[in-house]
């Protein structure tokens, strides 16, 4: 049996009310989606921007009468908001296993010769390789998209072997947990987030990661270990804020390993490194550059 999915252009001053409404009417799963291919690159802190052109989609049971719910949908908006809804589109859509298909687009990802990213459900195709199980997800970081992959190459191209690490901006762990299976002593993580460190917490348990091996702190609880490695996947703003800091954790002669940085705002985070850091030249994926550097003596 199909689903009703209706499709709802929305701006971003009522794209939150619109989810809201849907969900009172009955919808199974809303959802909201950029409708003009907009990039949406650093957000201020404490903001969660949408797009300022968003469809908004609703899922319902296909038992429902299309023309009683889309006039409910109508009245029910006018009422709310005194506007009227420019459109609905409405569109039958396929009934499917939807956890199964979607399982279906991730397979185990390669990173350079050793690292091998794979879901829970699939084996690992070289079980000799560094085999980090980790789910995809919305939130934290799986290794698809180019920041992360930039900095897993990074890491299975070097040696970490028996190094102190520190993983800036932690999010899934993704790479402080690649750089333990890589061979490396020691990892801290740190992130603003704590639902991050708890699934950062809750990968290594998944992965038999040995407990003393992963501290996780927020930034006020950090402690004052010095890395061999510095890991930050985060964005070029907090990055250039965190100058003086990272550098202040990174042993003389350590390597630091930056990336979530657009092409354009490369030349301004290395400028406010090379104080501290001898800096390669950028790699670049796509719109996306991993900065990479030594710390000086200094």
């Amino acid at each position: 049996m199909p689903w009703i999915q209706l499709q709802i252009p929305a701006d971003p001053d009522n794209a939150d009310q619109l989810e809201d409404l849907l969900m009172e009417m009955g919808a199974d799963a809303v959802s909201m989606e950029d409708a003009a291919d907009q990039p949406l690159y650093e957000p201020d802190p404490g903001t969660t921007p949408l797009w300022s052109h968003t469809t908004v989609t609703g899922l319902f049971q296909s038992d429902r009468d299309i023309d009683q719910l889309c006039a409910d949908i109508r009245d029910a908006w006018h009422q709310q908001s005194q506007q009227s809804l420019a459109e609905i589109d409405v569109t039958l859509v396929e009934d499917k296993d939807w956890a199964r298909a979607w399982m279906e687009d991730f397979h185990p990802l390669k990173f350079g010769e050793r690292l091998w990213i794979v879901p829970s459900w699939h084996e690992a195709p070289d079980p000799g390789a560094a085999n980090l199980m980790l789910d995809p997800g919305l939130a934290f970081g799986t290794g698809t998209h180019p920041t992360t992959a930039l900095c897993l190459e990074w890491l299975d191209g070097h040696e970490v072997q028996g190094k102190q690490v520190i993983d800036y901006g932690c999010g899934s762990g993704i790479l402080g947990l690649a750089a333990l299976l890589l061979g490396c002593d020691h990892v801290v993580g740190v992130d603003t987030d704590p639902q991050a460190l708890e699934a950062s917490r809750e990968n290594a348990r998944r992965n038999g990661v040995d407990e003393s091996k992963l501290d996780l702190y927020l930034p006020e609880d950090e402690p004052d270990t010095k890395a061999d490695v510095m890991l930050a996947n985060i964005l070029a703003q907090p990055l250039i804020s965190l100058a003086p800091h990272l550098a202040a954790l990174t042993r003389p002669g350590g390597d630091i390993v930056l990336s979530g940085i657009l092409a354009y705002q490369a030349r301004d985070v290395m400028d406010a490194y090379e104080p501290w850091f001898v800096m390669d030249e950028p790699e670049q994926r796509e719109d996306w550059i991993r900065l990479t550097g030594r710390r000086n003596d200094r």
